[in-house]
C-alpha cells in the first residue's frame, strides 16, 4: 500500500466515522431500536457496492471510498453490541427484527449499489 493510498483510507475513514457518529446522534434510539446504526450500515452497503463497480480497482479513490469511508461508516461491532443489549433487556422480537432487517436491507442495498455502479460504468463508457 502506498503512502497516498494509506492517506486516502485515513481521510475516507475520518469522513465515514464522522457521518456514522452524526447519524447515531441524530437518530438516537429513544425506544431502544438502533436506527442510526441501521441507517449507517445500509447506506454504507449501498455506497460500497456502487464504489466497487464504479471506481477503478486498486485506485486510491476506491481505497478512500471503500476501505476508508464505507469501512468507517458501517460497523459490525456496534451492530453486534446493539443485538446483545436488546437480548439482555429481553427484547427478543426487537432483536430478531433488527438482525433480519439489518442483514436483509444491507444485502439488498449492496446488490443495488453493484447494479447502479455497473449501469454507471456502462453509461459513461463510450
Amino acid at each position: 500500500m502506498t503512502v497516498w493510498t494509506l492517506l486516502a483510507v485515513a481521510l475516507g475513514g475520518f469522513a465515514g466515522g464522522a457521518l456514522r457518529g452524526w447519524l447515531t446522534t441524530v437518530l438516537r434510539p429513544c425506544d431502544g431500536f438502533p436506527r442510526g446504526v441501521l441507517v449507517a450500515n445500509v447506506a454504507g452497503s449501498l455506497a460500497l457496492g456502487l464504489a466497487t463497480t464504479a471506481l477503478p480497482a486498486g485506485s486510491p479513490v476506491l481505497a478512500l471510498a471503500g476501505a476508508g469511508f464505507c469501512g468507517a461508516l458501517t460497523t459490525w461491532s456496534t451492530f453486534s453490541l446493539d443485538l446483545v443489549v436488546l437480548l439482555e433487556h429481553r427484547r427478543h422480537r426487537t432483536a430478531a427484527g433488527y438482525a433480519l432487517l439489518s442483514l436483509g436491507a444491507g444485502l439488498l442495498a449492496a446488490a443495488l449499489g453493484l447494479l447502479l455502479g455497473t449501469w454507471l460504468q456502462e453509461s459513461l463508457t463510450p
